[in-house]
């Protein structure tokens, strides 16, 4: 018969295994799932393991956690501690534990039980000084706590603002890891951190530009509330100083309001991407613009490393991505476009598995008619031959160019635009006609799936939504046949048509819907020729 081995009072000289447990959660991708932090402490040699597939920087939280509650004023144990990642086949990154492992510990150390730790869910890095540090992420957190049942959040107070924007969901901002302690034992009451979103909404959805400080360029600014209004894709040709980049920054502010769901779906990227950090600016709630060098390499625009994060098109989500001097990018950084402008998302695969982030944005383009940027100036001489000025062009590849709907030529601004006191019309104005005719393409393509705007129409819908009369076939033939249009820009100038109407309120694609359409393909005309 079995009998139970007991050791005798003498022989045992280690204290009581004890055991906590905490919540916290981890990034992946674009969202966040919850993390289990078990700490067990018992008798042995003092050592401090961390399993779980920790990282790095997950492995050297026992340094920074262990000065950390030495110099709040506690212990922790002092024998061999365990502390368990779960689940343990996910990879951990980041310092965003601190904050859970230290409490466990301290609370393992001091032997007492935490009440009601289980509504909780944790994240914040650790100073060793004990100062609680803001951390990456807290947004899709937040989330990821509400939808796993907890009742609350506790994070660094910087990032409070951030997780508030969360409803269901009480946020807690503690400045050190003492009064985090003192708040979970109820030695300390906090007050929640609240946030309306609608309020939030109303103070900042306003933009420091405008479209009534741009002067002159009237047929330009036309061809953006067209591109705008069919969420199609532009690309700018003309010579330096004649505003490309003027325009483009202000291409947001014509861009419907965010609405919800698209605020949280940046705010979740901009979050990750630790550009929340200003508690000022806690929350996307203008159309993002984004505008990287041409020196950005593949990674940085369409995101990746070691452990994929978003790149430069997954930030611009929901709003611009405006690349300046295209043809001085790289063509293979230029290629990697071709994905994302496609399928609104891009998918990055590593050893470990794939992430797909987000990446439905406007791509507005810019570049120079020719090296130099003088070519066809009525006033400065080129200095580029033909063979240059065609090298120039084709740094550009042909796959890009098709999915770019419309082409526009912005010509230098003549002085008498640039003096005169007269106000451009203002973003206002323009933004009201576009959400008129974005309503009619929605109403339109309400059973269609995802497709909300004529950018994204398929063949099949464009034979369905495009059907032309006599005149305007007449107009689409004679383009063909006499400027030599390919069979892609044939595609675009309906969608782009179909986009003119709309915003004319026109049910059928008219004869000068299509010849203004025709204006908007530059490249496919072959005027540098």
């Amino acid at each position: 018969m079995f009998k139970p081995f007991y050791f005798s009072s003498a022989l045992w000289q280690f204290r009581q295994i004890v055991l906590a447990k905490v919540y916290s959660a981890a990034v992946y991708g674009v969202d966040a799932f919850e993390v289990e932090i078990e700490v067990n402490g018992a008798g042995g040699n003092p050592v401090i393991v961390v399993v779980g597939l920790p990282d790095v920087a997950v492995k050297e939280s026992k340094d920074r956690v262990t000065t950390a509650i030495s110099n709040s004023g506690y212990h922790w144990p002092h024998g061999r501690t365990t502390i368990n990642l779960a689940p343990a086949d996910v990879k951990k990154e980041g310092p965003s534990f601190d904050l859970p492992i230290a409490l466990a510990m301290i609370a393992v150390g001091a032997e007492v039980e935490l009440p009601n730790v289980g509504q909780f869910c944790f994240v914040g890095e650790l100073a060793l000084t004990g100062q609680v540090r803001p951390v990456r992420g807290v947004l899709p957190v937040a989330l990821e706590a509400r939808r796993c049942g907890r009742k609350a959040v506790v994070v660094p107070v910087e990032n409070a603002r951030e997780a508030a924007m969360v409803e269901g969901i009480d946020v807690y901002g503690v400045q050190n890891l003492r009064e985090a302690f003192e708040f979970l034992t109820g030695e300390k009451t906090l007050v929640p951190v609240r946030e309306d979103i609608t309020q939030f909404f109303a103070r900042h959805q306003d933009y420091e530009v405008d479209f009534a400080d741009v002067r002159g360029q009237h047929h330009v600014k036309r061809a953006i509330e067209v591109a705008v209004a069919g969420n199609h894709n532009a690309l700018f040709i003309g010579p330096p100083g004649s505003g490309k980049s003027m325009i483009a920054k202000r291409i947001p502010t014509i861009i419907p309001p965010m609405a919800l769901e698209e605020a949280i779906e940046s705010t979740k990227i901009h979050s990750i991407c630790g550009l929340l950090i200003d508690p000022s600016h806690s929350f996307v709630a203008t159309r993002p613009f984004r505008a990287p060098h041409h020196t950005i390499s593949d990674v940085g625009l369409i995101g990746g490393g070691a452990t994929p994060t978003p790149g430069e098109i997954s930030i611009a989500h929901n709003g611009v991505l405006f690349l300046d001097e295209l043809p001085e990018f790289r063509r293979t950084t230029l290629e990697v476009l071709r994905q994302p402008l496609e399928d609104a998302r891009v998918t990055i695969s590593r050893a470990a598995g794939s992430m797909c982030f987000p990446a439905d944005f406007m791509l507005i383009a810019a570049m120079n008619p020719c090296k130099c940027g003088y070519f066809g100036d009525p006033k400065r001489e080129c200095r580029c031959s033909p063979l240059d000025v065609q090298r120039y062009r084709d740094r550009i590849s042909g796959p890009l160019l098709d999915r770019i709907d419309i082409h526009v030529e912005v010509p230098a601004v003549q002085y008498r635009e640039m003096s005169s006191n007269v106000p451009g019309e203002a973003s206002a104005a323009i933004r009201e006609r576009v959400e008129k005719a974005r309503t009619v393409q929605h109403a339109r393509f309400a059973q269609l799936g995802k497709t909300r705007t004529n950018s994204r129409m398929s063949a099949r819908h464009i034979k369905r939504f495009c059907a032309l009369g006599e005149a305007a076939e007449g107009m689409m033939k004679m383009a063909m046949t006499e400027l030599n249009f390919s069979a892609r820009a044939y595609d675009r100038i309906l969608k782009v048509a179909r986009t003119i109407a709309d915003l004319a309120g026109s049910e059928e694609i008219a004869a000068d819907h299509i010849g203004e359409a025709i204006q908007y393909r530059t490249l496919d005309r072959n005027l540098w020729a």
